[in-house]
């Protein structure tokens, strides 16, 4: 039989139960060694956990965010072995993703007196989760400054947002040099040894978490980093992945470096990439052309690949660096052709926002490759000024010299100097 969902188990050692990490702070989190998937989009090879905490003063106790819902039973059995549910009077909730929020609902009926805190922001998603029960709760909303007294502990609250959801916040125990980060600083690594120092090697876990869920993010974790840096820090407390303990600026400083390794948009040179996949060579001639075309600007360097069958992830790191991106898909079975759509599914990995796009593509029948790549591009919030070229079959020596005039128009939004142009009201009435 199966062990049930809500008692995880982790190479067959029972679930965990409340674990010290503090003088007064104590683990009340849960294992999920078995996850492998995490938001459809991440992987976890080792599982992950939720980590919540219960802080306990003179005058109360303090819980740290909650688990997912599936692991409310675990973490309702840990925080009753540390503290009475008359003694909270706070709950904390430094994100309000599901993961750490699920046992919310369960915890307020049992406790429905304490003071919950979140930022500004959270109020709205609190109004979600709590539906109808909303207006029955004492709600409080925080901000970098403010405070809650636990009388000989105090947590000092710093407003994060977009690390990586706008209503994040990080709260700081300052009596002990502690700091919950809830998503930042964290990843999905399930060790049930719990503390940085003593877990297997998860660099590689921590490294893909900065990836895949703080990277489109970048200049937000900047100014979560600028907050947090001034402290004293002995211990940061994440909400997946190990407690990091030992040396945890060291932590601080690889997100530094992860932070500052992506080349930035705004440089002196300006940059576009040509992606491109052809089936009988048709978008090949006009990638080409295109290139060609954008290549007559000075001060642009313009890129061009062939992805053929290659997904594209090499990709991310030179994308995020570009001001301009071009793509070129023939149309097949009424679609955009695969390799096209895994680039552009990374591309929600990175910041895109402003970034010029446009496409461009040969097609038989229909062609609504174009215009669907064009939707996704606008949906990452790029701009997109040209409306794609389209071409039927293959094209010939005026097309493709439309192809270069295509590429010219782009590089000259791209460097500031669009060009002026002649709207033909056939073809628009005719879309």
């Amino acid at each position: 039989m199966q062990p049930p969902a809500t008692l995880p188990v982790q190479s067959g050692l029972a679930p965990l139960g409340p674990v010290p990490v503090a003088d007064g702070v104590t683990w009340i989190g849960a294992l999920d060694p078995g996850l492998r998937s995490f938001d459809v989009t991440l992987s976890a090879a080792t599982g992950t956990t939720y980590n919540a905490y219960a802080v306990r003063g003179s005058d109360g106790v303090a819980v740290i965010d909650t688990v997912k819902a599936g692991f409310t039973e675990a973490f309702l059995s840990n925080l009753e072995q540390v503290a009475r549910y008359g003694e909270i009077t706070t709950l904390v909730l430094n994100h309000l993703e599901p993961d750490h929020t699920g046992a919310v609902p369960e915890l307020l009926r049992r406790a429905p007196h304490v003071e919950i805190c979140v930022s500004p922001r959270g109020l709205q998603l609190v109004r979600a989760l709590l539906k109808d029960e909303f207006d029955r709760y004492r709600i409080r909303d925080v901000s970098t400054g403010d405070t809650v007294s636990l009388g000989d502990r105090t947590l000092h609250f710093l407003t994060t947002p977009y690390v990586h959801w706008p209503d994040t916040q990080c709260t700081y125990v300052e009596d002990q040099n502690l700091l919950f980060t809830c998503d930042l600083l964290g990843c999905h690594h399930c060790d049930a040894r719990l503390f940085n120092d003593e877990v297997g090697d998860c660099r590689a876990a921590f490294d893909y978490y900065f990836d895949h869920i703080m990277r489109p993010f970048r200049r937000h974790v900047a100014e979560a980093l600028d907050l947090i840096e001034p402290l004293a820090l002995d211990l940061i407390a994440p909400a997946h992945g190990p407690i990091l303990r030992t040396d945890p600026r060291d932590y601080i400083r690889r997100y530094r470096d992860l932070v500052a390794a992506r080349p930035a948009a705004d440089g002196a040179e300006k940059t576009l990439l040509i992606f491109y996949v052809s089936a009988y060579g048709a978008t090949a001639e006009m990638a080409h052309a295109v290139h060609a075309g954008a290549s007559e600007s000075p001060g642009l360097r313009v890129s061009l690949f062939d992805l053929h069958d290659d997904a594209g992830r090499s990709f991310l790191d030179l994308i995020e660096g570009a001001h301009g991106l071009a793509f070129g898909t023939p149309t097949i079975n009424g679609d955009a052709v695969r390799p096209i759509w895994d680039l552009l599914s990374g591309l929600s990995e990175i910041e895109t926002k402003g970034k010029l796009g446009a496409a461009f593509g040969s097609y038989g029948w229909s062609g609504e490759a174009v215009r669907m790549v064009e939707a996704r591009m606008q949906g990452l919030k790029m701009r997109t000024p040209e409306e794609g070229l389209r071409l039927k079959l293959h094209p010939t020596a005026d097309e493709l010299e439309t192809c270069r005039e295509f590429g010219r128009r782009l590089a000259a939004h791209l460097m500031d100097r669009p060009i002026a142009r002649e709207i033909d009201m056939s073809a628009l009435l005719a879309r």
